[in-house]
């Protein structure tokens, strides 16, 4: 009796483990699967054409287009808004990011009027497309975790095409 109890609690223990382990496996297949449709563009691949290099972007479930990138070779989450005079980043990330907080001025956001600190960005790369001095807010309002909103002092300096769920940034070196 005690070898069939003992073989019964093994096979309970066994079971459970597959079933841990299958529910394991499921969990983060089903956490690759969300991270890829909240942000498509996790590694945005470039195209070079003569002098011009391409970098598209598919829109995510909610069609956005999220997208990752550096901003002085530290990697960020960037979210293009056409609606963002600037490119607003986190206050949070400033000294991440190497960048200076500069002098105050007010945004007019969603929210209503806040208080923003004006910074440059010495270098933001999208895939092979690299912008220099590139105005931006830091928004003390905003979580770390947050994306970057890759507003029109970055776009402006780039062309941009948007065809179906595509996005195309184009850049003439």
């Amino acid at each position: 009796m005690d070898n069939q109890s003992s073989s019964s609690s093994t096979s309970s223990i066994v079971i459970g483990l597959a079933w841990l382990s299958l529910f394991g496996l499921l969990t983060y297949a089903f956490s690759d699967y969300l991270t890829q449709r909240e942000n498509p563009n996790q590694q945005p691949s470039s195209q070079y054409r003569g002098n011009t290099v391409e970098v598209q972007l598919l829109a995510n479930h909610q069609h956005h287009f999220l997208t990752v990138g550096s901003i002085n070779n530290r990697h960020v989450k960037l979210l293009l808004d056409t609606g963002a005079t600037d490119v607003v980043i986190p206050q949070a990330l400033a000294a991440e990011l190497h960048l200076t907080v500069g002098r105050p001025s007010q945004a007019h956001t969603a929210n209503g009027v806040i208080t923003v600190y004006n910074t440059i960005i010495p270098r933001l790369e999208i895939g092979g497309i690299v912008l220099h001095d590139v105005r931006a807010s830091l928004n003390p309002a905003m979580h770390k975790e947050d994306a970057i909103l890759l507003g029109m002092s970055a776009l402006k300096q780039v062309k941009v095409e948007l065809s179906n769920d595509t996005l195309t940034l184009s850049q003439s070196r």
